[in-house]
């Protein structure tokens, strides 16, 4: 038997005298030794852990629904967490090991019986947390899960973060202060301005090209013997766009017969749209997530309403009972009913995205969620329609579309009140012929090429309008 001072890292409670402490971990090693755990204990079936920039998920998958408590414990921080009904086992352990050298938040966890039928995890952070704890019922192919969302007290904030890894330049503060009025305009740095007579020629030439139509050409000025004013400067208006690969993490969308997963598929498109799109004159790109992490589906939004963005693209690949089906599809979002009942049918189904990848519904603000769901205005739409169609158009010109003009319905992630947004399903992959090439890089970077071009030439025809003024 291992001495009880072994024990005492994974069994600390911060409240109780050491001896005690180690008194309390003998006693509980003997009693889980002789004591055999009940018939009822539940099993854990799995545990996965997802790291991510905005916080870290861990995941315990169960055969029954399970009782837990935790508290914080400071310098250093720990979050602590008993479970209740519940036995010490190889699959539990394995948590331990699942815990990454470069997760934001967590340096490692410990796991011990605390006391009879009761296990203690106490997870070692890196920082102070805002713990969110909380089960969710069976769907789709997962069991009961026991869900622990680590937070950073200070939320992460998706522009800060961009400004962090230098994707973003300045006159994005400019753009923030210009929806704040009682903030001043600050003055453009000075490369800005020498840059931007360059810059508009440059982006007004490939837009002209999109139209068939000559770039404009630079007015002379008339010779005078006087002096003549400089004309006004022209400031450059940055173009932001939103793109959100679907599913993630706990959540991986539609599989496909050879096991291609639809979130994976969808991340890849958006990272090689991503370096596209960014190749553009005037133009900078969001993603809502960059890795393997679930984000919900009101996230999604606010996080590209709180960048301002212009454009919301959502990325998906497409599923049908029958693997025949196939063809790209372009969605916007509809408030009179869906424009079919496969639409609707899609619709639903991609809204289950936040029960499937498990989103804590009980500290869901409601405020967003009306501001989310209950605002979308008819201009919003017509624009959406009119990026839907550039975008559908382009992509015709490298797969079949499975329906020849832009569907609609209420999907929930397409719900930003002030951001034309569409759902780009790229293909079926449940369909083999077309799983087989959303797995191809040729075909990713094809996908990525159309959409770039459907956005340039949206653009060309409604330039985005100024979100600020300078003088």
């Amino acid at each position: 038997m291992p001495r009880p001072s072994r024990l005492r890292p994974a069994l600390l409670t911060p409240d109780a005298p050491r001896r005690r402490t180690l008194l309390k971990a003998g006693g509980t090693l003997l009693l889980s030794v002789i004591a055999p755990l009940p018939a009822s204990a539940a099993q854990i079936l799995a545990v996965r852990v997802w790291p991510a920039p905005d916080y870290t998920r861990v995941t315990l998958e169960n055969d029954s629904e399970l009782k837990t408590s935790h508290f914080l414990v400071p310098d250093p921080p720990r979050l602590v967490v008993d479970i209740d009904g519940l036995g010490l086992s190889a699959t539990l352990k394995s948590l331990v090991a699942k815990i990454e050298p470069n997760d934001p938040y967590i340096k490692q966890v410990r796991v011990g019986q605390n006391r009879p039928n009761v296990v203690r995890l106490v997870f070692d952070l890196k920082e102070e947390i805002k713990p969110q704890v909380f089960t969710l019922e069976p769907v789709a192919g997962y069991q009961h899960r026991l869900i622990f969302d680590l937070y950073p007290n200070k939320p992460v904030d998706p522009l800060a973060a961009l400004i962090d890894k230098g994707e973003w330049t300045t006159d994005a503060s400019a753009a923030a202060d210009s929806a704040n009025p009682a903030s001043p305009l600050p003055a453009p740095p000075p490369a800005q301005t020498e840059a931007a007579p360059d810059a508009i020629a440059k982006l007004e030439a490939e837009m002209s090209a999109l139209n068939g139509t000559p770039p404009p050409q630079a007015v002379q000025p008339t010779p005078s013997t006087s002096i003549a004013k400089a004309p006004p400067q022209k400031v450059v208006r940055m173009v932001t766009i939103a793109l959100d690969p679907g599913h993630g993490g706990e959540d991986p969308g539609a599989i496909g017969a050879s096991g291609a997963r639809e979130k994976d598929i969808v991340l890849a498109v958006a990272k090689r749209l991503k370096a596209k799109l960014e190749a553009l004159p005037n133009t900078r790109v969001m993603l809502t997530r960059d890795g393997d992490y679930f984000v919900p589906l009101g996230q999604r939004v606010q996080k590209a309403r709180k960048v301002q963005a212009d454009l919301f693209v959502s990325i998906h690949a497409d599923a049908w009972v029958s693997p025949t089906a196939r063809g790209s599809s372009v969605f916007v979002l509809s408030e009179k009913g869906a424009s079919s009942s496969a639409a609707r049918w899609l619709a639903n189904d991609q809204n289950k995205a936040d029960l499937v990848g498990g989103a804590n519904f009980a500290v869901q603000d409601k405020q967003i969620a009306s501001v989310l769901f209950d605002l979308s205005t008819t201009a919003q739409i017509n624009d959406s329609l009119k990026l839907g169609k550039a975008v559908l158009t382009e992509i015709g010109g490298i797969n079949r579309l499975h329906k020849a003009s832009v569907e609609q319905a209420g999907f929930a992630v397409l719900k930003a009140p002030d951001i034309p947004s569409i759902l780009v399903e790229t293909a079926f992959i449940s369909n083999p012929d077309e799983e087989a090439r959303l797995r191809d890089d040729g075909y990713q970077n094809q996908l990525a090429d159309a959409i770039s071009k459907g956005i340039k030439r949206y653009f060309a025809d409604n330039p985005p309008m100024a979100k600020s003024r300078q003088t």
